[in-house]
């Protein structure tokens, strides 16, 4: 590691105190610690969102309702993408928190670096496997005619980029381990900054539409990487990676990922069968589900940052071995998701006529949303424990009953009650999507709070999926907000 004027080595240097000082989330309020990384999260996650609600905006405006619901196809094969590698990244982030909480920072150090160029070389293949298999990937899904050739064109130019997103959640799950808050937020912020002068000069200006939106997220997502390594650097977080560890912390890496990457795919395999339902509809109602996507996680964004923040406090308390701590982690998240869905179901039932002029919604699609503001929003109160669920049996020991309950749900609670659903229209998909979310939601809550009660103090221990903090699917950018904790000052 010597590096003679090296890179690497300034990092180091710069970030002494960093790496010294010990776990933050293990003293103080448990409260405050999860508004703040959650609340500081938020604010990046909505300026990622908000981006993406534009672009969807933009396209609308072009009033080619196939373009529109492109979006929708685009976002199930993505959502497949990512999922992947958020995996990766939260296996990557939880076993960093548990490093730096057992105060183990240069081996974090060390893992992060080996890790991380492993898992741009996975989301390389797969972004390659999948512009290969694209054709067959669309029509599965539902897609024909000019949407599939609009939404083949946006994912081969996205494709190919998908390790610039796994660098960037990479980075992130770094920066949220060791709760860099202010800088992480920083580095979404920039991302989204370029996206949001690219899109409209791209998809209107040059009358790209969705070749547009492609490179303007390809800049965006480059954005991201490179600040997000810059910030990782400062805060003491990477070293020049050694050939000899890439693999021994790689594996390291996976025992924790492995268990993580297959609960996320079941989100966006449970979305991509409702994409597929609606597509029988005809493409205004899969124009209106696309709108939907893009409103959730702008309306949602705080849930969506505080399942991320989970993670590290629990991973923290639970490498220091502080239970009830874990235990107030579970019932302040709680709380905060009751007090965001009820806030969100206001003002979406209060604006919802406006909602819908502003994306120029207007048969099929209009009733879907119209639906979506006035009923099922309200479901995601329990899609919210489900999320915070999740995190405790990820970081409590119990990563299989985070893979039950998100399988669960995207199969027994999906399939079943959408099959029944589309017998009544599309509206029906909606219902039935929201009532199977319901049902597994309430048994993640109640099993999540007799694993809480029953936790007994264990030695730290880094192979094991126990360390992954829960980060759904739908969340995907979620990762990108560079989650949260509260700078050093």
């Amino acid at each position: 590691m010597a590096a003679r004027g090296s890179w690497w080595q300034k990092g180091r240097v710069t970030t002494s105190s960093t790496t010294s000082r010990r776990a933050r989330f293990c003293t103080g309020s448990i409260l405050r610690h999860t508004v703040v990384m959650a609340g500081t999260g938020a604010i990046g996650l909505v300026a990622v969102f908000v981006v993406d609600l534009l672009n969807l905006f933009y396209i609308s405006l072009l009033g080619d309702r196939a373009l529109t619901a492109a979006i929708g196809f685009a976002s199930a094969v993505g959502m497949l993408q990512l999922s992947v590698s958020i995996g990766m990244s939260i296996g990557l982030g939880a076993v960093i928190s548990r490093l730096i909480g057992a105060e183990r920072h240069d081996e974090a150090r060390a893992v992060a670096s080996s890790a991380l160029v492993v898992i741009a070389a996975i989301m390389l293949v797969i972004g390659l496997a999948t512009v290969a298999l694209l054709p067959p990937i669309l029509r599965l899904l539902g897609a024909s005619g000019d949407s599939l050739q609009a939404v083949a064109r946006y994912v081969r130019i996205v494709s190919p980029f998908l390790p610039l997103i796994a660098l960037g959640m990479g980075f992130s799950s770094l920066l949220r381990a060791v709760g860099a808050a202010r800088r992480s937020m920083t580095v979404t912020l920039s991302g989204a900054a370029v996206a949001a002068c690219l899109d409209p000069a791209l998809i209107l200006g040059l009358h790209l539409g969705l070749v547009g939106a492609a490179f303007s997220t390809v800049a965006s997502r480059g954005t991201v990487a490179l600040l997000g390594a810059l910030s990782a650097r400062r805060h003491g977080m990477l070293q020049r990676p050694v050939p000899h560890r890439l693999l021994p912390d790689a594996r390291l890496v996976a025992r924790v990922a492995t268990p993580a990457i297959l609960t996320n795919l079941a989100t966006p395999v449970g979305g991509a069968y409702i994409i597929h339902a609606l597509a029988g509809f005809g493409l205004a109602a899969v124009a209106g589900q696309a709108t939907i996507d893009r409103i959730t996680p702008v309306a949602f964004a705080f849930i969506f940052a505080l399942t991320g923040s989970v993670g590290p406090i629990m991973g923290q308390n639970m490498g220091a071995g502080l239970l009830g701590r874990v235990r107030e982690t579970l019932r302040a998240s709680l709380l905060l998701v009751l007090g965001c869905v009820l806030v969100m179901w206001a003002l979406l039932a209060l604006f919802q006529n406006q909602v819908v002029e502003l994306f120029s919604a207007t048969g099929t699609a209009a009733e879907l949303i119209h639906v979506f503001c006035s009923f099922t929003v309200a479901s995601f109160l329990w899609v919210g424990a489900l999320f915070v669920a999740n995190a405790a049996f990820n970081n409590l020991g119990f990563p299989l009953l985070s893979t039950l309950f998100n399988w669960g749900r995207a199969t027994l609670g999906t399939i079943p009650f959408v099959t029944i659903g589309r017998h009544y229209g599309p509206v029906g998909v909606l219902l039935g999507q929201a009532a199977g979310g319901i049902v597994f939601g309430t048994l993640a809550a109640i099993t999540a709070f007799v694993v809480t009660h029953r936790l007994r103090p264990s030695p730290v221990g880094l192979g094991t999926a126990a360390d992954v903090p829960a980060v759904t699917g739908k969340a995907a950018l979620a990762e990108l907000s560079e989650l949260r904790g509260r700078e050093a000052s």
